[in-house]
């Protein structure tokens, strides 16, 4: 199965772009990232919905960082990606009455919860500013 990598490829462009100060288009971030510019204006929209990016057409325009980086967290960029929930869980419903199925499920579904709110605790205490400290850090030393 294969992981959905948008949320780290985000992080990482918003960061840059944070970092740099200025606006990028969705051809240079799609070279950045090694995919399609339709790809990245489909994705960077979701974040304009979402009020983490800015666009602006024409001559000189593109996608600009709607607020500085120490004003958006981990969470707001995956809630923009994906939605509200973060893990699903994979229940399965192929034998609805039976007692084994159900107990799995429940246990299961307690654990993802679990592991769900602990992701939302560390995503929403993560400012895209201390990702880009983080990288500063590490670029000088």
């Amino acid at each position: 199965m294969r992981q959905d990598g948008r949320l780290a490829r985000m992080v990482h462009v918003l960061v840059h772009m944070g970092l740099l100060g200025g606006r990028e288009t969705s051809e240079r971030i799609a070279q950045m990232l090694n995919t399609n510019a339709v790809v990245v204006r489909r994705t960077m929209g979701q974040l304009r919905r979402h009020g983490i990016v800015a666009s602006e057409g024409g001559r000189g325009g593109g996608w600009s960082l709607a607020k500085p980086l120490n004003e958006l967290t981990m969470l707001d960029v995956q809630r923009a990606l994906q939605g509200e929930t973060i893990l699903e869980a994979p229940l399965s419903s192929d034998h609805p009455s039976c007692p084994v199925e159900k107990a799995t499920n429940a246990r299961l579904q307690a654990a993802f919860q679990d592991a769900e709110l602990a992701l939302t605790k560390a995503f929403q205490a993560t400012n895209l500013s201390d990702i880009a400290r983080t990288a500063l850090d590490e670029k000088g030393g």
